[in-house]
């Protein structure tokens, strides 16, 4: 495990790197640092703007992360013109960074601190929309009643945890929290969260399957209602009946 100052060498290490690589236009350190909300679990987020082709930019600092840091393994992650490298360390820390044209290198979030070079003004990132949470839970919630039938036990606990998870993000974004891999849950109301621990699966048998089911099923169509009553209406028999049959 990472230690706070380990990751702070790191950063300070590969900001000063960039600062040294001509064909970076800028750097900032984007995330909880910039916002001033780091704690211990924290990763370390960059973004740099590149001022020429990026191929050769991403396979050097690729080649570097790997021979300087210890990365064991990185994937890749693209929204337009954006290119996000994240790394695991061997000592499990997680490095994102992001590269894109120095033309578009600029604040999408106010979580921003440029430390080098020039940075464009600020855009506002596309506000996030419920309908696709709203669509892909429907999905879920109808392959629980074929996986329970076939006796997929595992299959329809997946299924559930993934509707249930879809109405965590849809009571998120609805209340203007990170809808986005949970990071709002712990701010949701109680009455929201307490109410959805009746959708956690405790044993793999039919019954308990169909409880649990009940209870998303319930909790995501109130949800829907917020946002499209008509659709939570059309839903709602289809939905319940899936919950019966299991």
């Amino acid at each position: 495990m990472y230690t706070e100052r380990e990751r702070r060498m790191i950063r300070e290490s590969l900001l000063a790197r960039g600062q040294a690589d001509t064909r970076l236009s800028g750097g900032a350190v984007t995330g909880s640092a910039a916002a001033d909300r780091e704690d211990t679990w924290s990763d370390i987020d960059l973004a740099f703007g590149v001022a020429g082709d990026l191929a050769p930019v991403l396979a050097g600092w690729t080649a570097h992360m790997y021979e300087v840091h210890g990365a064991i393994h990185h994937m890749d992650i693209q929204a337009g013109s954006w290119i996000y490298r994240v790394f695991l360390l061997a000592n499990g820390l997680q490095v994102d960074l992001a590269f894109v044209p120095a033309a578009d290198f600029r604040p999408l979030a106010p979580a921003f601190r440029l430390v080098f070079g020039e940075a464009g003004e600020a855009v506002d990132a596309p506000a996030a929309q419920p309908q696709g949470l709203i669509d892909f839970a429907w999905l879920y919630a109808l392959h629980v009643r074929s996986a329970v039938a076939r006796g997929h036990y595992w299959q329809a606990e997946y299924m559930i945890s993934a509707l249930r998870d879809n109405v965590i993000s849809l009571a998120c974004l609805r209340l203007g929290l990170p809808s986005a891999y949970g990071k709002g849950a712990h701010g949701l109301p109680v009455d929201i969260t307490d109410g959805l621990r009746g959708a956690l699966v405790t044993r793999l048998d039919a019954e308990e399957l169909a409880r649990a089911y009940g209870v998303a099923v319930a909790a995501y169509l109130r949800e829907v209602a917020l946002v499209d009553a008509g659709l939570a209406a059309r839903l709602e028999p289809v939905l319940t009946a899936a919950c019966e049959t299991s």
